[in-house]
């Protein structure tokens, strides 16, 4: 069984990313959520349009890389290219505004011995 993405051809990788191996950008981790900013533009690369298609909706990296059956470390150069072009938005699902909302964690400790003496 193929994997996709872990048994393509190494040249098709290097091509896709002009080479590159890695991001110049270190905005993107596995749960960044990605928002397309356009629709694809004729002549762009077909990788480029096809993350624009799937982030019409907010969507992780992670699973951008599933969809396209791409490792994640080269979904990340691709969307680094689309972030400075600025054709997508990119925001981690937990911002600092919601952290200072998040308990104290030695009550969620202690919650969690309550839970475990009954």
């Amino acid at each position: 069984m193929k994997r996709p993405g872990r048994d393509d051809d190494p040249d098709r990788l290097y091509t896709v990313t002009g080479g590159r191996s890695r991001s110049e950008t270190d905005a993107f981790d596995l749960v960044t959520l990605v928002v397309g900013e356009c629709e694809p533009a004729a002549g762009m690369q077909s990788e480029h349009a096809s993350i624009l298609r799937i982030c019409r909706s907010p969507t992780a990296v992670v699973e951008i890389a599933s969809d396209l059956g791409l490792p994640v470390s080269i979904v990340r150069i691709l969307l680094g290219d689309l972030h400075a072009a600025g054709r997508i938005t990119a925001r981690h699902p937990r911002t600092p505004a919601t952290a200072d909302q998040l308990p104290d964690p030695e009550i969620l400790k202690q919650v969690l011995v309550g839970l475990r003496n009954l």
